[in-house]
């Protein structure tokens, strides 16, 4: 349930906004409704949106590998439901989409998809633990600017998971159920 009210003060700028949301997804997303209380952070998040949608140098795939890993670490269902639809709509494998909490044990990853995931995960802790053989890999498996572009992707869903995490808001429907498998503890990690 969310922290905060879903009904902020009507204003035209949010009516618009919402009119977008429901033209394009078929519905008011919940996080524009929440940052509707706070008209300055609901416009620079989505000109920060906007701006991100624009960014080409990362695949596709592997930026939402990046991005349902930094969610499904950080435990937000809302990000999860949403990034699930948004991704199949456009053609993504299911099974790579809701293995990712599980990735680990799951065969349905190349050996990159598995640094990509590996490297989500390594920067959403708290503190990072990226390591210098990560980084490398990945720099030369994608090329600079698309490794600065997944670096800045799982930074962004950080932000984007963090914000809803904390204001209570949880999965939309917009996949049919949107579960969070429990991944392995750490310890267990490391020894698989």
């Amino acid at each position: 349930m969310a922290r905060i009210s879903l009904e902020p003060r009507r204003s035209l700028f949010l009516r618009v906004i919402e009119w977008y949301t429901r033209r394009t997804y078929g519905k008011a997303l919940d996080p524009v409704r929440a940052l509707g209380h706070h008209r300055g952070v609901l416009f620079t998040d989505l000109r920060l949106e906007t701006s991100v949608a624009k960014w080409k140098a990362l695949d596709e795939d592997l930026k939402a590998l990046a991005t349902t890993a930094a969610a499904a670490s950080i435990g937000c269902s809302w990000c999860l439901d949403f990034g699930h639809w948004l991704n199949r709509t456009r053609g993504m494998d299911a099974r790579k989409l809701h293995d990712v909490p599980v990735w680990r044990e799951s065969d349905a990853y190349s050996p990159l998809e598995r640094d990509v995931l590996e490297y989500a995960e390594a920067m959403t802790a708290n503190p990072p633990e990226v390591t210098d053989e990560l980084a490398e890999r990945l720099c030369t498996a994608l090329g600079e600017e698309a490794y600065v572009e997944l670096t800045a992707m799982v930074a962004v869903e950080n932000l984007r998971s963090r914000i809803n995490s904390a204001l209570g808001l949880t999965s939309q429907g917009f996949k049919d159920h949107c579960e969070i498998p429990a991944a392995l503890p750490p310890t267990a990690r490391t020894t698989a």
